[in-house]
């Protein structure tokens, strides 16, 4: 059985559960696992199946109100059957989102109340520094500190070259070389996830973020010092990576700690990012201050202070477009956005005036 505190429970969620939950029977409990809407949660009193209430399916306006790993819910337990029903979600402390995949233009909760997100990347032909600054973009963005790790530094012989070239790309954040295989940084991460840990403290809850082949799984073995998850090699022709994990689930750490595993990621679309994007091109934002214009968008305007920056080697050129396909890109969202909830609030006026003639024409029957 786990206290609240190894769940990762916090004031800002004691704060939401009064005392009106609690005459109710409500117990808070956090999402571990999601399929298809049934959850698997905990609680003090152990792990629960459970569904939503009626109540609760009925007031929820998107995709993104559904629970999901890593939230904290307020449930009805029936013990005797080990099942429980979800009447609430609690307010998120933090959010890694990303745009759903497909065509949609939605918002997908890739993991809730997180601390930490380590993004992990491995040293082998799928090392990119550019999709390190995508998924940067969104871990500053969802209220977490980011954490890289890059992974199977046992089989890079350049693991140095490549920790640099990461560190320069990541403006400030840690980097960690690790290998699940052959123990590298283990320990450090172990250390990272027991920083929160002690007996009044919370647990530290860390999100697992990366595309598929990186390792996570392994790494996720190597912390807990057992084969807990399912592991896969990638391909050897392309290095690329096949899914080991195919579900998020919430795991709780001996010694103190909350990952959450996510499965791998092929596609990483930007959702609501333009804070994450000043964050993790901090150097940018900071030359754009320089400008000769307030509005000036770094391209061919004089007086570019950013331009001029590439023009002397003190920015990388590569990093600058990097920077305007990324604010391109979420242009592109903002306006299908708009344009989704317009469509939205045209569909409920046309049901409104539908209801509007069907109550006329009944009246004057």
């Amino acid at each position: 059985m786990y206290s609240l505190k190894d769940l990762g429970w916090r004031e800002c969620f004691s704060s939401q559960y009064g005392a009106i939950e609690a005459d109710a029977q409500f117990v808070p409990a956090r999402v571990a696992e999601d399929s298809r809407e049934i959850y698997r949660i905990v609680s003090t009193q152990g792990e629960f199946v459970s569904e939503l209430s009626g109540k609760f399916r009925n007031e929820v306006l998107g995709r993104a109100d559904f629970p999901a790993v890593g939230d904290w819910v307020l449930a009805r337990l029936r013990e005797n059957e080990r099942r429980a029903t979800i009447h609430r979600v609690l307010n998120r402390s933090s959010k890694f989102t990303r745009k759903i995949a497909g065509r949609k233009t939605e918002e997908q909760i890739v993991a809730a109340n997180v601390d930490v997100v380590f993004l992990v990347s491995s040293l082998n032909r799928e090392f990119n520094p550019r999709r390190i600054e995508r998924y940067l973009t969104l871990a500053w963005k969802s209220g977490a500190k980011p954490l890289i790790v890059l992974n199977k530094c046992d089989l890079c012989e350049t693991a140095q070259d490549l920790l640099r070239e990461t560190e320069s790309t990541a403006m400030g954040v840690r980097v960690i070389l690790a290998s699940a295989f052959r123990g590298d940084g283990i320990e450090e991460i172990r250390e990272v996830l027991q920083a929160g840990s002690g007996k009044t403290a919370a647990a530290l809850t860390a999100g697992l973020i990366g595309s598929s082949g990186v390792g996570k799984s392994s790494l996720i073995n190597a912390i807990l010092g057992t084969p807990l998850q399912e592991t896969r090699s990638v391909r050897e022709a392309d290095d690329r990576g096949r899914h080991a994990t195919t579900a998020r689930q919430l795991i709780v750490v001996p010694g103190g700690g909350v990952l959450i595993d996510t499965p791998g990621m092929r596609e990483l679309q930007l959702w609501d990012a333009g804070e994450g994007i000043g964050h993790a091109f901090g150097e940018i934002q900071e030359l754009a201050a320089q400008c000769k214009f307030r509005d000036c968008k770094h391209e061919s305007e004089p007086g570019c202070a950013v331009r001029a920056a590439v023009e002397s080697g003190a920015l990388d050129a590569e990093r600058l477009e990097s920077f305007h396909k990324l604010g391109r890109e979420e242009k592109f969202l903002e306006a299908k956005q708009d344009a989704a909830v317009r469509a939205a609030q045209t569909k409920a006026l046309k049901g409104l005036m539908k209801g509007q003639k069907r109550f006329y024409r009944e009246r004057n029957r």
